[in-house]
């Protein structure tokens, strides 16, 4: 890997354009560097891990709506169109991008990667998926285009941090699926260039998204990342181009919206000839939820058969978790959102907060995608009563783990201490969740595919499960034209496609 330093440059400076940060970016896409077998391997599992919580989600409302807008835009000229997911119909590129982006994003449920900033970076895999299906790509050329916006997105969130600035984490994704796009399209690396600027020009917006009240924008903002990236791309090849320099300028990203004009960063990307291989250092979820809940879920799981006098409120005065600054300020105590104690607030609310998910998962032993988050559930007065007795706070040693760059020690977890009314300490630790890499119970292609089965089972016919199972996992060998196959279809009566909301298209 080579660091490729980032800072702010005056307009009189003349940065030259090989030495800005979008087209280092475009160079990695445009390399014709292969897919290691290990890497495409993993492509798999999460091109399974998507349809799977894609799937679990077909009915939920911000679903139903971006699938009935996605309806209606036919495929364009240039090509037979992209699938939306859960339906056989194909419409505009951009438009199935945005509607199987969201079906993606909506339960909080598929990969992630935490570094200096946030990310989701299946979220790639939508976009890339739906214009190879519009331009008759192959199974080959998915695989490395999905490589490079993995390459990119996780490269980024190593090296910029955003959310200290208040801006959401997709502004990484925007460059890093119009990065993917090229390699995909075979594209130059000034086509690329201009694309990945429009990509992250157009999807800089702040964190409030993620803050307070959480909406149902939450699932559809990597969503219209994608969706910009694929226009953004449409754009360049028609010759038309982006602000220069968008990272560097005066008046640009990093000057305004990041560390400001005195601002420097080091973006590890790839050697020119060497491989991408950014995806292996990424994890999904067992649960739906936060990243940074999953290993309190499976802390909270085990606590509730070793101590099952914990989870009666009567019997906890307190109790306290310490963690990484990240875990605190964001989805803990030290969000300062009233909503995350709230019985009433949202599923999006509490899917980022970590004393409802701690207190829910300590009284089950068990999370479930929808149960866990039902309002029944959420009101209980002793899941309340309990909830409330939860707080978090920093600790700069969770915080140094959170932040290593030793794949070893770098952890997202913490300890937890709970004060029993007897006057009993009830002490744990967890550093990573089960499923991660170093966890009690990695992940492998059968917990892929069990994770799918799971979540398919009700809203998939077992045939049509068998037969995207079987295209997936031979995805390399898919020639041109066959990337439908990818697509998955429910069964008869899950989707009713009339029944989408009314809006202006």
């Amino acid at each position: 890997m080579q660091k490729h330093e980032v800072r702010v440059y005056r307009s009189e400076e003349n940065l030259a354009r090989e030495d800005q940060l979008a087209y280092q970016i475009a160079r990695v896409a445009a390399d014709p560097v292969e897919v290691s077998p290990d890497v495409a391997d993993m492509i798999v599992n999460r091109i399974i891990d998507n349809a799977s919580v894609a799937v679990a989600s077909l009915n939920r409302a911000p679903i139903v709506a971006a699938r009935a807008q996605a309806l209606t835009h036919a495929p364009s000229s240039g090509g037979p169109g992209a699938h939306v997911f859960g339906i056989g119909e194909r419409v505009s590129p951009e438009w199935a991008a945005w509607a199987n982006g969201v079906a993606v994003r909506e339960l909080d449920y598929h990969d992630t990667f935490l570094a200096a900033d946030y990310s989701h970076p299946g979220d790639n895999i939508p976009p890339i998926l739906a214009a190879a299906q519009h331009t008759g790509a192959a199974g080959h050329d998915l695989v490395r285009a999905i490589a490079t916006g993995y390459e990119i997105q996780v490269n980024l969130v190593k090296a910029i941090c955003l959310h200290k600035h208040k801006i959401d984490h997709v502004a990484h994704l925007g460059p890093s699926a119009a990065a993917g796009l090229g390699t995909l399209l075979g594209l130059d690396v000034e086509t690329i260039f201009q694309a990945v600027g429009q990509g992250l020009h157009t999807t800089t917006a702040t964190r409030q998204s993620r803050k307070g009240e959480i909406s149902t924008w939450k699932a559809h903002a990597p969503a219209f990342a994608g969706k910009m990236a694929i226009e953004a791309v449409d754009r360049a090849m028609r010759g038309q181009t982006s602000p220069v320099p968008i990272y560097e300028g005066e008046d640009g990203v990093i000057a305004w919206m990041l560390d400001g004009p005195d601002a420097r960063y080091e973006v590890p990307l790839p050697e020119p000839g060497e491989a991408k291989r950014a995806i292996l250092d990424t994890y999904t979820k067992e649960h739906s939820a936060e990243y940074q809940a999953q290993a309190w879920i499976d802390l909270a799981r085990r606590l509730h058969h070793e101590h099952p006098e914990a989870t009666d409120p009567a019997n906890v005065a307190s109790i306290l978790i310490r963690t990484s600054h990240h875990t605190h300020y964001v989805i803990g105590s030290g969000a300062n959102d009233p909503q995350k104690y709230s019985p009433t607030a949202s599923r999006e609310t509490l899917d980022h907060s970590i004393p409802y998910i701690f207190a829910v998962a300590l009284q089950d032993g068990a999370w479930h995608h929808v149960d866990s988050y039902a309002p029944e559930r959420a009101g209980r007065p002793d899941t309340v009563a309990l909830w409330h007795k939860v707080t978090t706070e920093e600790d700069p040693e969770w915080t140094r783990r959170y932040h290593s760059l030793d794949i070893a020690e770098k952890a997202f977890g913490g300890s937890v201490e709970i004060t029993l009314t007897d006057g009993t300490v009830l002490r744990e630790a967890i550093a990573v969740a089960d499923a991660h890499p170093l966890g009690a119970r990695p992940f492998a292609r059968e917990q892929y595919i069990a994770k799918f089965r799971t979540l398919a089972e009700g809203v998939v016919a077992e045939a049509e499960i068998e037969r995207f199972l079987a295209a997936v996992q031979d995805v390399e060998r898919l020639g041109a034209g066959e990337l439908g196959r990818l697509n998955l279809v429910a069964a008869d009566g899950v989707i009713d496609p009339a029944a989408g909301p009314k809006g202006l298209f």
